[in-house]
């Protein structure tokens, strides 16, 4: 990767997967680990990251994977079900290649551009999240309920004008739900 000829990374840190939704996250100005590596990239369906599994995940041996994605793949018109088996495909070839490493799932953000997909991306956040509780290794951390509002919808300054990405805010709410788990795992 381009990034990776420009820069160095160290081995067994903090890999920062999924679509823009990442891609867009200032994360090394949110957190101040040693070593934060950001490989989002935009439009990124998990069966992406699946297939490109060497190159932006295996190279880095990461000891944490913060994952966000799963947005673009029901807005692609993929089943809950579908979703859950790229997931599942995903934490395989995780345990399969870098077995001591934790996983974090960000599920599916409700935003006011995609809310007619919601139900479908609740229910695969439902699906993800009974998976996830069945393994020890792996941690679903709620960023979604906090970004609704009192009347169960996408609150609106947590977005930038398309509606979809997060804003500063939306990043800032995301980073404090984030961080002490982050703590708990590196210290």
């Amino acid at each position: 990767l381009y990034w990776d000829k420009k820069n160095s990374f160290k081995k067994n840190g903090i890999l920062f997967i999924g679509s823009s939704s990442i891609r867009k996250w200032k994360t090394s100005e949110y957190f101040n680990y040693k070593s934060i590596i950001n490989r989002g990239f935009g439009g990124s369906h998990i069966s992406d990251i699946n297939y490109y599994f060497n190159t932006i995940i295996l190279t880095y041996e990461p000891k944490i994977i913060v994952l966000y994605a799963g947005d673009n793949d029901i807005a692609g018109k993929k089943a809950p079900e579908q979703v859950l088996e790229d997931y599942m495909e995903f934490v395989g070839l995780v345990q399969k290649n870098i077995n001591q490493a934790r996983i974090i799932y960000l599920p599916i953000k409700p935003s006011p551009s995609r809310w007619s997909l919601w139900g479908n991306m609740l229910e695969t956040n439902k699906l993800i999240k009974m998976f996830i509780d069945s393994d020890e290794r792996q941690i679903y951390l709620d960023t979604a309920t906090p970004m609704l509002n009192t009347k169960g919808r996408p609150s609106g300054h947590l977005f930038i004008s398309d509606s979809l990405h997060l804003s500063e805010e939306g990043y800032v709410l995301w980073s404090g739900i984030l961080k002490p788990t982050l703590d708990s795992l590196i210290y």
